[in-house]
């Protein structure tokens, strides 16, 4: 079907969900922005608006703080113990799936994310997240130290304060309780800005939480755009910590504003350009597979996504013959339609770039063995694309895409893998194929990444920390690592006297 869509109106296929949430959501309270502005979120598979959604400003996240302030400094919710919190938070994972089926239409309906994924990955992942965190609320502790003199001294992890979630559009589920449930967990207060993109579902969490009992100004959400809505969390006062996903150019600017505000911490988990990496040891046919969903999975917009494929030398033309064959039986479509495997790029301005560094990969002399073209007249539908003859310095081998597209290489030798690997400004994943376990370990615990998968790819879970090395940024997401990205450590520390041991 390279070039096609799939069989079927978009219409056709699903029943268009009342859009119940399109308000601000401040101090437990679906409000106008103070403005009265409203932006359109836009339907990927048409280009058509969905609905208006108001547009939160610099006032409106003021008003934001404001109440998530006061329901940190005089609420319950940091107060609650630990069980109490779990509680709630339970109960807002069951809600999650008492809503499942609106709630993953709201996700392909704004993404063009696969609804069948939603259905059966995000939505439940989120509630699963949720209960992760959950589990952990209620064991909160420090230590008790051993002071080298007369000393009695111990430490607490106390929630940090109000935070400010900044969250992409690519996964917008996903991320919103990657980054929530930790922190809601650690007592914290918070305002979240979805991304202008995909503001649909965010709200429709904000409901949920509300029926779930968490109370008024813990949880705000505030869609809008990022030099305004965003600009104004990362430069606030009264936020005492940030969590970024995005662009690394973005990230900069984040934490830029944070340190010249308050110099409150940030998180940031950036851009990416993994390799993965398939030695000739392997199933041809089973590394093709593994290939093809490391970078045309989501449509490619996963900053995880296995851009950069080397394949050792002796199974290279065998790979490549069956990575194409695979490729053009892709089905790109409706992601409403249960036999498709790619949805449309998230918007016009995501797509055009797409193209864009397309272009740049003919021009710059890489050899396009399939794909390279948009798909129908309506939509942001792009082919399966794959380059070969590319080398490190072209575009498409070091810029982030994020897109369906690409750039496939060979090695020779384990030293050459690696070298090539760690050749980026990037370190958020790598992946690696191979039998040899000798192999597996020299080469993971030599490429500079955040995460390495062996013989798997997105092989993600709510306990495993994910996050970057160089500019792929840093702090982690997921894990208990993710939970202490939300508390302070204080030492507590008191006198002893006439102590018969220290």
């Amino acid at each position: 079907m390279e070039g096609s869509l799939s069989n079927g109106s978009c219409k056709s296929l699903f029943k268009m969900p009342e859009i119940k949430f399109t308000k601000l959501f401040i101090n437990g309270e679906f409000v106008d922005s103070v403005s009265g502005k409203t932006f359109e979120t836009i339907d990927p598979r048409t280009g058509e608006a969905i609905a208006r959604i108001a547009e939160g400003d610099k006032e409106d996240v003021d008003l934001a703080v404001k109440a998530a302030r006061q329901a940190f400094d005089h609420g319950p919710w940091p107060r609650f113990s630990g069980a109490e919190r779990r509680g709630i938070m339970l109960k807002f994972a069951d809600l999650i799936e008492e809503h499942a089926e609106v709630l993953a239409v709201l996700e392909a309906l704004d993404a063009g994310k696969l609804h069948s994924w939603a259905k059966m990955g995000d939505i439940p992942g989120a509630a699963n997240t949720l209960r992760y965190y959950a589990g952990a609320a209620d064991k909160i502790h420090g230590e008790v130290l051993k002071m080298s003199r007369a000393l009695q001294g111990y430490t607490l992890r106390e929630p940090i304060g109000v935070v400010g979630h900044i969250i992409p559009w690519n996964f917008p589920t996903t991320m919103f309780f990657m980054k929530v449930s930790p922190a809601l967990a650690a007592g914290c207060t918070m305002i979240v800005k979805p991304a202008e993109q995909t503001p649909l579902i965010a709200l429709y969490f904000a409901h949920l939480a509300k029926l779930a009992g968490v109370p008024d100004g813990v949880l705000n959400v505030v869609p809008g755009f990022g030099p305004t809505a965003g600009a104004a969390i990362a430069s606030h006062m009264d936020i005492d910590k940030v969590s970024f996903t995005g662009s690394t150019d973005v990230g900069r600017q984040v934490m830029q504003a944070a340190a010249t505000s308050n110099l409150k911490p940030v998180s940031l988990e950036l851009g990416g350009k993994s390799p993965l990496l398939i030695f000739d040891d392997v199933d041809v046919n089973t590394a093709a597979d593994m290939a093809l969903l490391g970078i045309l999975f989501n449509k490619g917009e996963i900053c995880v996504a296995s851009s950069r494929v080397y394949v050792q030398e002796g199974i290279y033309d065998e790979f490549e013959k069956k990575l194409v064959e695979k490729a053009k039986a892709w089905v790109v479509g409706d992601p409403f339609d249960p036999a498709v495997r790619q949805g449309p790029q998230v918007d016009k301005k995501q797509f055009d770039r797409i193209l864009s560094y397309i272009e740049h990969g003919k021009r710059e002399g890489a050899t396009l063995l399939t794909g390279g073209k948009p798909i129908g007249k309506k939509g942001y539908y792009i082919e399966p694309t794959i380059f070969t003859n590319v080398t490190e310095d072209m575009l498409i081998a070091k810029n982030e895409i994020f897109g369906p597209v690409m750039a496939l290489m060979k090695f020779k030798t384990v030293e050459e893998a690696i070298k090539s690997a760690n050749n980026t400004r990037y370190g958020l994943a790598a992946g690696i194929m191979t039998k040899d376990l000798n192999v597996a370990n020299t080469v993971s615990r030599s490429i500079r990444a955040g995460i390495i998968w062996i013989n798997c790819y997105f092989a993600f879970d709510s306990d495993c920390p994910y996050g970057g090395y160089k500019m792929s940024g840093f702090g982690r997401d997921c894990g208990l690592e993710s939970l202490h990205n939300y508390l302070q450590v204080k030492s507590v520390v008191t006198p002893i006297f006439n102590s018969p041991w220290l």
